[in-house]
């Protein structure tokens, strides 16, 4: 197994990865080819792909804002689940993010992903009881 930076010439593997892996995207919006480009041109560094004999097999994407580290969009497919390849996409983000200056790095799991859950506990993250989350958006879309 290696990991490799995106490219957006990977787009429509990750999506079909992360059909296969069951997460939600949108892709007439945040996740649309446009916008996937343009993050990647902006942060090639932080969209990251565990590959197997030349195929992509998992998938993170990370951001930085300056002050947190984020983990998202973190896809295995479930072929390949149970083999440490969500921890060691983590790992792989968070050693971006560090390198960026992240000295705070979180995720947010819905509360039914008890597998991501489980992940994000193995690598040493605590849930945080006493912090809503909140969006204000533009559309569904975004």
């Amino acid at each position: 197994m290696e990991i490799r930076p995106l490219k957006i010439e990977d787009y429509e593997i990750i999506l079909r990865l992360w059909d296969k892996a069951g997460l939600p995207y949108k892709p007439r919006g945040r996740d649309s080819y446009e916008e996937m480009k343009r993050q990647m041109e902006n942060d090639p560094d932080l969209f990251l792909g565990v590959e197997e004999d030349g195929k992509l097999i998992g998938v993170i994407i990370a951001t930085y804002d300056g002050r947190k580290g984020w983990l998202n969009r973190i896809a295995v497919d479930p072929a390949y689940r149970g083999r440490g390849i969500g921890l060691m996409l983590t790992r792989a983000g968070e050693e971006a993010l560090r390198k960026r200056g992240a000295k705070i790095i979180a995720l947010l799991v819905e509360r039914s992903n008890q597998a991501s859950l489980n992940l994000a506990r193995q690598a040493g993250y605590v849930v945080a009881r006493d912090i809503l989350y909140l969006t204000k958006r533009e559309s569904e879309e975004v």
